[in-house]
Order: C-alpha cells, then structure tokens, then sequence
C-alpha cells in the first residue's frame, strides 16, 4: 500500500492527474531554480498561471453554455409555466418535448455546464494536492530534506519522538503499515518527510533537544527551506494565524501586516472574482424553486470572501497564496473572456450550435427540424404572450393531440426516447395545422 501523502497520490482519477500536474510543477521548479531563484511562492504563482491558461479554453465553454442560457431561460420558464399545475403523464411528457425542442434549438445540452465542472473538479483538486504536499513532486525540495533525515532514521527512538508531532496523528496509517514496521527505506524516509514537512518552529528545534548529534543537520535543513519558503519575507510554509501569534510575541509588527495580508488579499481577490462573473439575470416569471436557487447563489457569493479568509488564515501561507494567484488569474481571464463574448454574435452562435445537435439528432433517427419548428411555435412570442392571439385549438383539442401522440410514439419507438418524443411532436404539429 502507497504513502497517502508525501508517497504520490493513488486515488482513482485524481492520482495520475496530481502526478501529471507534479511533473510541471517539477519542471517549473527546476527552470527557476536554475536561474538563481529557487523559491516555492514563485513557483506556485507561474504553475498557477500554467494552469488556469491551459484549463482556459474549458472556461470560455463554460461561460458560452452560461450566456446562451440566460437567452433561453424565458423560453424554458414560459414552458414551465404553461404546465405549472399539470401533473398527468401525458402534460409532463409533453413538457419534456417542448424543453427538448428548446434545447436542440439552442444546439446547447442540459448537462454541458455539468460536464464542464466535472472535467475541472478533478483538475482543481489536484493542484491543491500538488501545492500542499510539494516534496512529493518536487525533487529539490524533497533533497533538503537530507542528510537530516537518514541521520534522524538511524536515532534509537526517534519514529516515536516524531510521532508526538502536533500533526503527526495525520499520518497514523503510515507509521501502522507493514512498509514502514518492516523497515522499507524510501516509505519510512517518505513518512518522516510528511511529518518534518508539516512541523512548527518549536517541533524544529525539539529535535536537536532531544538528539544534540543532528542539531548541524537541522540547522542547514531549515536555512535551505527557508531558503525556499520565503516569499517576501514571510515564510509560506507557516500560517498566517501562526505567523501572527510568532509576530504579535516578539513584537514585530511589520510582520503581524505581512501574515493578515494573506487572508485579506484572499477575500478581496475573490470578492472580485464573484462581481465579474455573470450574474444571472432576475425574471419575473421565474418559479419558487428557481427563485430559491438564484438567492442561495446570491448567499453562496457572499459566504465564499470570508470562507476563503478564514481558511487562508488557519492553512499554510503557500495555500492562501495559491488561492490568490488563481483568483488574480480568473479576474484578468474573466475580463478577456467578457470583452470576447460581448463581441460574439449570439445568434451565428446558436445557428453553429444548432446544426451541431442537428447532425447528432439525425444520426439518432430523430428529425431536428421538427424539434426547431416545435419550440418556434411555442415559444416565439414568449415576452408577449399577453398581446397573442387567440389560440388555434382549445386546451381539449390539445390534451387529445398529446393523447394520440402518445398512442403513435407507443407503436413506433421505445417509450422515453428522443425518437419517440419527436413523433409526439409530429403528430401534435399535424394537428395544430390542420
């Protein structure tokens, strides 16, 4: 069984994904390393950029699905006030029709956003994994890490000094699997690593406390992790709630600015974030479950500047200050992809789109035309439906249509697909025209 922290993450899916991400984060590592400037809060901010510019094109999908929603939001919502109190099988079904048709005359899926969010959940994850747990995929700090710890292995009672660690019952399992009661080299120096590497100043100096022979390998341990951690005079492997504590004790309040700097520049980044995001356009017409879910968003964007300040404060600064690289990203990425879709002629969009699902209808065996007209006919004077005409056929006329649409999708497709909902609309458009 693999170390589940310094050890490579394993998890099915976000594992091979973490261990891609490590290589760049290696790699970038290692080019500002060679210049002279091997520092992790650099390297965090430039393999933050990497990313978000790489997941960039998964973003202006998003945000497309997002703008050709809100223009066929009224549409949807005027279906689903036509049968708003229609409970029976054949009313619901024919509201599935008619919200089929609207989608495939948008060319847009129901599930696009969705599928957007699960390709970039598993990819967020692991780069939080890969910045918290840094000497697992970097190589040069995972380095300065020795002599120390082979000489600390080869103390009598040293696995059980570290294991009193305050976050030493993090890595329990670790110190419990065979690999490490069996002595294999690299999982039992892995497991010392995970623990050093999550140790406070005063753990640090326990160490040459209780074994005097290694206080010269501690010493030039933390110079080179310091070295490293230093990112404008505030070390990122601390937190800023601790780094404060330090700071407010020996009096250096330059410092105590420095450690509520995080957490400050943390909500304030994600407070911009929220506001150029697009907002979701309030309607009249909308529900009592769409209105419940557009204020739990309104709620949801309040809560997250001061959840993102409070975890920055209590987590290590190289995490708060990844939140605020990426939220920096986001806002310049969120402004270049705005001025985009402004720029974008919405209605070529939809008509690309549109002969996209098309093509996918027509090789299900359903006619995409029909769907088009369907949604067309319902939905055309959505914004003035109280100037209509009077209708065609009557609410019986229309029940008995859906009725007989029903019997004919029975005989002819397999109930519940989209096959059989476009004969349902076909034998409903033969009606209406007649």
């Amino acid at each position: 069984m693999p170390g589940i922290l310094l050890t490579q993450d394993s998890t099915f899916i976000i594992g091979p994904i973490t261990k891609l991400l490590g290589y760049i984060m290696e790699g970038i590592f290692f080019v500002i390393d060679k210049i002279g400037i091997p520092n992790i809060g650099l390297a965090i901010i430039l393999f933050t950029i990497v990313m978000y510019l790489l997941m960039m094109p998964l973003t202006i999908k998003q945000q497309k699905f997002s703008k050709l929603s809100a223009k066929m939001n009224p549409e949807l919502q005027a279906i689903q006030a036509k049968y708003k109190n229609k409970k029976d099988n054949d009313s619901m079904m024919a509201m599935n029709a008619e919200t089929q048709a609207v989608y495939a005359k948008y060319g847009v899926s129901p599930s696009g956003s969705c599928v957007q969010l699960l390709i970039q959940l598993p990819i967020m994850w692991a780069l939080y994994r890969v910045i918290y747990n840094m000497p697992a995929y970097v190589n040069s700090i995972k380095n300065a890490f020795f002599p120390l710890v082979d000489n600390l292995i080869a103390q009598s009672g040293s696995s059980e000094f570290v294991q009193t660690f305050k976050n030493a019952g993090m890595y329990s399992k670790q110190f419990a699997n065979e690999s490490f009661t069996s002595g294999v080299t690299t999982y039992v120096q892995n497991t010392f690593i995970d623990v050093l590497n999550k140790a406070s100043s005063t753990e640090w100096l326990s160490i040459k406390d209780k074994f005097p022979s290694l206080a010269g390998d501690v010493d030039n341990t933390l110079a080179l992790l310091n070295r490293y951690n230093n990112f404008l005079g505030l070390n990122i492997a601390n937190s800023p709630s601790f780094t404060l504590k330090e700071a407010m004790a020996a009096g250096a309040y330059g410092m105590v600015i420095a450690a509520l700097a995080i957490p400050v520049l943390s909500a304030v980044t994600q407070w911009l974030n929220v506001k150029l995001m697009p907002q979701q356009e309030t309607n009249n017409n909308a529900n009592d479950q769409q209105s419940s879910m557009m204020q739990s968003m309104k709620m949801m964007n309040m809560m997250m500047p001061i959840m993102s300040a409070f975890f920055c404060y209590t987590l290590p600064a190289g995490l708060g200050l990844y939140w605020i690289a990426g939220a920096v990203v986001r806002c310049i990425q969120q402004v270049v992809i705005n001025k985009h879709i402004d720029k974008m002629d919405l209605d070529e969009l939809i008509k690309k789109n549109s002969e996209k699902a098309k093509k996918k209808l027509e090789k299900a065996g359903v006619r995409a035309e029909k769907l088009n007209a369907y949604a067309n006919m319902n939905t055309r004077n959505v914004n003035t439906q109280s100037k209509s005409s009077k209708p065609s056929m009557t609410q019986e006329e229309k029940e008995e249509a859906v009725r007989k649409s029903t019997e004919y999708y029975n005989k002819n497709a397999k109930p519940g697909s989209i096959a059989s909902k476009a004969n349902m609309v076909k034998q409903y458009n033969e009606k209406n025209n007649r």
